[in-house]
């Protein structure tokens, strides 16, 4: 890829700027609990468990399920709900609490002041295959451009979701990194657009992965300071 100096910087969002593993057990117990107290009928056969094992058994059975992930949790509900004689507008109810619980997020310590010191450096946007919500988590004020999947209609790794948050932006790929903790979902995606990509690796792992093998991030990060650095 020929040189260009790096005008923007697209980040990912989960297991990027937060754990995400620890909010999505957060807001699933809240809707479980939430479940008991207003259908009993639907707990008294479902735990947390079973519910998750139904809704990866709904995804085959719509495209959109690939990349809506509301969506999908919603028609799970809706369905569940009309299996128990229950009112599937209820269905609602419990998709915002669980969205109130899913914006619930502890942000990795580096996030807010790397983000203040990149804004001087770079503009900045996001691409998330998640939903959680930029506005009410506090971050949106950062961002010139985020592109959610389920929003935009398809998800990563496919190209036309970073290539539409470059065309947000104005600008050609070759001038924007993206950042991201998965090999194969934001470093080849990004790469496959044309895009620079950085991964962001926290934990330190390491990228021997056999299947990762012949992805080769343009840089690897252990923060956002380290981004901060690089650029």
């Amino acid at each position: 890829m020929p040189f260009m100096i790096i005008k923007a910087v697209l980040l990912d969002l989960d297991d990027t700027l937060w754990p995400v593993a620890p909010v999505i057990r957060h807001a699933e117990s809240r809707l479980h609990a939430w479940m008991q107290e207003h259908v009993p009928a639907v707990t008294a056969l479902h735990t947390i468990d079973s519910l998750r094992e139904r809704r990866q058994a709904l995804v085959a059975s719509d495209p959109r399920f690939s990349y809506d992930l509301w969506a999908l949790r919603h028609t799970l509900l809706r369905q569940i709900l009309i299996e128990h004689d229950e009112d599937p507008a209820k269905a609602d109810q419990a998709m915002a609490v669980f969205a109130a619980a899913r914006n619930q997020v502890s942000l990795y310590e580096d996030v807010r002041p790397a983000l203040q010191t990149l804004a001087q450096k770079v503009r900045l946007g996001t691409v998330s295959n998640g939903f959680a919500d930029l506005q009410a988590i506090g971050l949106a004020p950062h961002f010139e451009v985020s592109v959610a999947a389920h929003q935009f209609g398809c998800a990563k790794p496919d190209p036309r979701i970073f290539l539409a948050a470059c065309d947000a932006l104005g600008l050609v790929p070759q001038s924007v990194l993206y950042v991201g903790d998965d090999l194969l979902l934001d470093v080849e995606g990004a790469q496959q657009a044309g895009l620079r990509a950085g991964w962001m690796n926290r934990s330190g792992m390491p990228s021997a992965d056999p299947r990762h093998q012949h992805i080769l991030p343009d840089a690897e990060f252990k923060d956002l300071h380290d981004l901060t650095e690089w650029l």
